[in-house]
Parts: structure tokens; sequence; C-alpha cells
């Protein structure tokens, strides 16, 4: 029954550990370019500091970001009551839900694991979607906080982090040719175009990682309730809703996109390799083709 699922859930998490490794292979690559330890050495403990302190704290800034105010048992009884049956359905805990205001639609998981979740709903979902559809939503969120997709995240940050941290140092080390003096300058022409490059592809790859693992968390979501049809629906709701009511971009918002069920910034052509989401029409198609 849940063959298509298990399967998918599979060659998501292969994609997932094959993205991680090019992450690794790209943070070593450049890192041999360098040849010093200590740039790679202080890079590393910079990233994975900001990590660290994101993976434990990030909950309580986004949320408070989002001015996201927790749901009242009383006005919001029936998203409490969706999401306990569920939980029981998944066998995990209750999160924690909270309500962020403004039109624009959308949903997202936060917290570092199913003991430390939360899940937040914006007023503009609440009125958007019927009951079907919401249901089908709060699972795709509680989904993300099953498979651990904020560590998942946070490790690829981490890599991606300190590679854009040591071409930085790269770049200034080839123009200023404090990086190989017994480089020719070809090779230091070569090397500057790595330092350039890595971080875009590093981020590339980043983003891939996000897009899969949306694709899971559709799938697995969807498993839970053992049905597609209320997040099919609900994706293709939040698109149209999301293009009449974005969410304004201001300083930080822009990199918390991936957090959200659809990407609450839009781009067209090349920014399409830059999305933090796969396409609605691919997602829709994936949840159409599973069976129950």
């Amino acid at each position: 029954m849940f063959a298509k699922i298990d399967s998918m859930s599979i060659m998501n998490q292969v994609k997932t550990a094959l993205l991680l490794g090019a992450l690794t292979g790209l943070f070593l690559l450049i890192g041999l370019s360098l040849g010093g330890r200590s740039g790679l050495l202080i890079g590393l403990i910079f990233a994975g500091g900001m990590n660290f302190f994101s993976y434990w704290f990030s909950d309580k800034i986004v949320l408070k970001m989002y001015k996201a105010k927790e749901a009242d048992r009383n006005i919001h009884s029936k998203l409490y009551a969706m999401m306990q049956d569920i939980t029981q359905r998944a066998k995990l805990p209750m999160p924690k839900l909270y309500i962020i205001p403004g039109r624009h639609p959308n949903a997202f998981a936060t917290g570092r694991g199913p003991k430390h979740a939360a899940v937040a709903v914006t007023s503009g979902i609440l009125d958007l979607l019927n009951d079907h559809e919401l249901k089908g939503v709060l699972a795709h969120e509680l989904a993300h906080v099953k498979n651990r997709d904020i560590l998942i995240s946070s490790i690829a940050a981490t890599i991606a982090g300190v590679i854009s941290y040591v071409a930085m140092i790269a770049r200034w080390g080839a123009i200023f040719g404090g990086v190989g003096r017994d480089r020719d300058s070809g090779n230091i022409l070569e090397f500057l175009v790595l330092a350039i490059l890595a971080p875009i592809m590093a981020a590339m790859i980043q983003l891939a990682i996000s897009r899969s693992r949306e694709y899971h968390a559709d799938a697995t979501g969807a498993g839970f309730l053992r049905d597609a049809t209320g997040l099919s629906s609900a994706l293709q709701k939040l698109e149209k809703g999301i293009h009449a009511a974005p969410l304004k971009p201001q300083g930080s918002t822009e990199a918390t996109a991936h957090l959200f069920i659809e990407n609450p910034f839009r781009g067209k052509g090349l920014w399409t390799l830059f999305s933090t989401h796969p396409s609605t029409q691919q997602r829709v198609k994936k949840l159409q083709a599973l069976r129950f």
C-alpha cells in the first residue's frame, strides 16, 4: 500500500545524501586549492557556531520575526483538533501551534525535533483553504518535523556557510597575492574563478537539498492521512494566493523563505535555479501519482 511512498522516500533520502556529499566535496576542493588550514579552521568554527546557535534558537527567532502568537485553543479549536488527529496518525508529540498575522497565505514548521516543534500558519491561509486542504498542509508541516529537516538544513547551511567564508578569504588572497605566491598567473586566475564560483555552486546545492526535502515532506504528509488530494489542492490555491498577496521581502525574511510550504517570493527564468521550492506543478504531479 505504501510501497510507492517508501520508494519515493528512499530516493529523496539518497538524493539528499548525494547533495550533502557534493557540498562536502566542494568544501574539500576549495580547501585543497587554498592550501592552508588556518582559514579553513576559522571558517569552520565561525559557521559551525552560527548554525549551532540557529539550530537551538531558530524557532524562537523566526516566530518572533513574523510576530507569531500561540493559537488560542478556544478560538482555534478546529486547528488543534486537526493537528491532534494528525499527530495520532503519525505517532508524534503535539507541536505548539502559532498564528502569524497577515493576508499572505503560508505555513511553516520549526524547532529542533519532534519534542520541541512548532507549526505556524498565517491568518491568510486560514481564510483561503477549506478544512480538507488545511489538514493536508498541517500534515506536510508535521512531516518536516518527523523527517528532521531542520537538522538536515542546518548541516547543509553549515557546509555552505564555510564554503562562502573560505571563498571570500581566497578571493581577497588571490587578488592581493596572499595565496599561492609560487603559482603562475594562470593558476592564480583559475583559483580566483573557483573562489567566485564555489559559493554560487554551494548555494545551488543547498537549495536543491531544500527542494528535495519538500518532495519528501509532501509524500510523508500525504501518507499520514492516506490522502494526497487535500495537499494537492492546497498547493495550487497557495500559489495563486501568494501571487495575489505575497510576503513583502524585508531584511532577513528572504533568508527564511525555505521554511514555508510555498515560496513567498517568486522568481522567473534563471532565478528558478535559486528557488527554495520545487514548482507547484511538479509537486502536484508527484502527489497525484501516489496510491494508498
